[in-house]
């Protein structure tokens, strides 16, 4: 079994107004991954993440990906312990 990680990610680009927080919201449910995602003021997407490296790793090159709407210029990673508290992937508003 993976290693349990912590990923906190800051993705700049068109990623709000393009159903990007959707799109991450489904691909980490489909991966086990717990955590959230939110819009910034500054017009770039949050998402903190925690579950098995190997499934945080396919999160970020869905990330990088991003969603039919979107266009993704970058993606930060940074990585740590897990903290846990979560329960399920969900969009803080």
């Amino acid at each position: 079994m993976d290693m349990q990680k912590r990923l906190e990610s800051q993705v700049s680009g068109r990623v709000q107004m393009v159903m990007f927080r959707d799109f991450v919201t489904r691909k980490a449910r489909v991966l086990g991954i717990v955590g959230t995602v939110r819009n910034n003021p500054d017009g770039t997407v949050s998402v903190v993440a925690e579950g098995e490296e190997s499934k945080l790793r396919d999160l970020v090159a869905l990330l990088e990906k991003g969603s039919t709407l979107s266009r993704v210029d970058l993606v930060t990673e940074k990585w740590s312990e897990p903290l846990g508290g979560y329960k399920n992937f969900d969009i803080l508003y």
